[in-house]
């Protein structure tokens, strides 16, 4: 009978397989998204050819990583317009893909966009968790050089200890899937779901807080990615229930991912990393409160027996995992680029094509932020009760479904209350849009002020 190979990681070292590994043995892939070796040769071949983008295959540099000591953050969201006129020039449309997470934007060319944009796309960021933007093919073209440079406006570069990168550029995390049915099949000999439920790189000190994906190649259905919102999974909670979770803390870790790439023959770049979190953490921007847990990292809480913390997390996990309405699925197309606020969601890809017709290749950038901030430590907004404003937001507020003002458009569409083309809704008016007959002159909704593997 086949076994499954049960992962343990190897002692410190710079790399590659665990000499112990039995070949009668069956590797079940870790995550069935990435690669965590280099092709042969005919299949490096075939890949070139079939793909637009060849610089960005997985190349496996053998370098080494130490790990990351604690750095000063300022978030770039804080010193951000609020009307966000650099980012939202005339011409600029939307689409909301719910009505309080995610946003489509028209008409933006990221590759030209200033400072003062970008800072302003930090706070877009913030607000709506998955911002994406459609026909960037020169963004794409303009190189790993430019595209790094971008991402590093948003905070430290993240150097992915086990995957493929971008030769010379190890800040890239390359997602190829490219004619591994075989491998797929076998995956799902063992496995019900493709879905891994995570945040990037959790197991860092200072974990991302936006993540950038530059979509080179997608199948034209299938391959989604689907989002979910942790800060309202954890308003879905009762207050006493949110009360005994706000100062919990949990242990995340890199083991398991490089016990697993040691075990397949992997090169790994830096040894693993634990790091213990609050399992309930303030925005720095907005002053949510959201679940920081994942189904990928996360090993256990701390000060709760084993039993306990199954429960705990088992219980968590399932309520996010389950929790449709406060989801968001991004259906992927070719030159697409995605930012995503991993402070504040959680996201699984989707496994559901035929990857010898069409490939799944995606590039991905993370900007390592701030260590996250616990309740009632620094970053919280502890005058939520007195109705204070943190940061411009007035507490137990929530933003978007109106923050994209000053006139610009939904691409015809309607959303929550809000319209376009200067149509109103229960007859009042702001800037073409209404909301429930109050005004919307900045982040507003209802009338009140509001980033595995993908």
């Amino acid at each position: 009978m086949v076994s499954i190979l049960e992962v343990e990681t190897s002692p410190a070292g710079n790399g590659g397989a665990n000499p112990s590994t039995n070949l009668d043995e069956e590797i079940v892939s870790y995550d069935i998204n990435l690669p965590y070796k280099p092709q042969s040769a005919s299949e490096q071949e075939q890949a070139r050819l079939r793909t637009e983008y060849p610089d960005y295959l997985p190349q496996f540099d053998d370098i080494w990583f130490d790990k990351l000591p604690m750095f000063d953050y300022q978030d770039p969201a804080l010193r951000a317009d609020k009307q966000k006129p650099n980012l939202l020039t005339p011409g600029v449309t939307f689409r909301h893909i719910t009505p309080k997470m995610g946003t489509v934007l028209f008409g933006i060319k990221l590759k030209e966009l200033s400072d003062a944009g970008k800072d302003e796309l930090a706070l877009l960021v913030a607000e709506r968790k998955i911002v994406a933007f459609r026909e960037q093919t020169e963004f794409l073209q303009a190189g790993p050089q430019f595209q790094q440079e971008f991402m590093a406006h948003f905070g430290k570069p993240n150097y992915q200890p086990v995957t493929g990168s971008v030769k010379g550029f190890p800040g890239f995390h390359i997602i190829h899937r490219d004619g591994n049915q075989a491998e797929i099949k076998k995956f799902f000999q063992h496995k019900m779901t493709s879905t891994l439920w995570h945040q990037d790189v959790s197991y860092e000190l200072q974990p991302p807080g936006y993540i950038m994906l530059g979509i080179l190649a997608c199948p034209d259905v299938g391959g989604d990615t689907v989002f979910a919102d942790t800060a309202e999974a954890y308003n879905r909670l009762s207050p006493t229930f949110q009360e005994m979770i706000n100062g919990l803390k949990a242990a995340h870790t890199s083991e398991k991912m490089i016990g697993f790439a040691r075990v397949n023959g992997g090169l790994v770049r830096k040894d693993p990393i634990t790091s213990i979190h609050p399992l309930v953490r303030v925005h720095p921007v907005t002053g949510e409160r959201s679940i920081f847990l994942n189904a990928e990292f996360v090993t256990g809480i701390v000060g709760l027996k084993d039993q306990e913390s199954d429960m705990m997390l088992k219980f968590l996990t399932d309520h996010i995992c389950m929790g449709h309405d406060f989801q968001a699925r991004v259906q992927w197309e070719k030159d697409s680029v995605v930012m995503m606020d991993g402070r504040n969601t959680l996201h699984t890809a989707t496994v559901d094509y035929d990857s010898t017709v069409q490939a799944r290749h995606i590039f991905r950038l993370a900007s390592m932020t701030e260590k996250p901030f616990p309740v009632g430590g620094e970053g919280d907004n502890t005058l939520r009760s007195n109705g204070h404003k943190i940061n411009g937001y007035a507490s137990n507020e929530h933003q978007t479904n109106g923050h994209l003002s000053n006139g610009h458009t939904s691409n015809g569409h309607t959303s929550n209350g809000h319209t376009s083309n200067g149509h109103t809704s229960n007859g009042h008016t702001s800037n073409g849009y209404t909301s429930n007959g109050h005004t919307s002159n900045g982040p507003t909704s209802n009338g009140h002020s509001q980033n595995s593997h993908s």
